[in-house]
């Protein structure tokens, strides 16, 4: 039985989340929230907020009693959509600014 949890237009570049991403991948959920919880990135914060959106969706829609039987089966960050902006440089010249953003979906199973 998988359970899931998606959060989409994260502003995060799909780069630096997959970094914390791979740290999760196949951990206990218990030990996934102590990775998350000492891990200093902003990516870690987003993704524990993202793990329990995952647990409470496990106890109320899919009737799971034991949580501590869920590991992560699957951390999958794709890009967003891009945010482009406009920096004026010299000469009348202008850069363009890519604002990132993320589509995670995290996906958990029993063991």
């Amino acid at each position: 039985m998988e359970v899931r949890a998606v959060l989409r237009h994260t502003r995060l570049a799909p780069q630096k989340t997959r970094l914390v991403a791979r740290l999760i991948h196949g951990q206990n959920v218990g030990d996934a929230m102590n990775i998350l919880q000492f891990t200093r990135k902003k990516a870690a914060r987003v993704l524990q907020k993202l793990l329990k959106s995952a647990l409470a969706n496990a106890e109320e829609n899919h009737k799971v009693l034991d949580v501590d039987d869920l590991f992560i089966r699957r951390v999958s960050v794709d890009q967003g959509v891009v945010w482009k902006r406009t920096m004026p440089r010299a000469r009348g010249s202008a850069n363009v600014i890519r604002k990132r953003t993320s589509n995670i979906i995290l996906v958990l199973d029993e063991k």
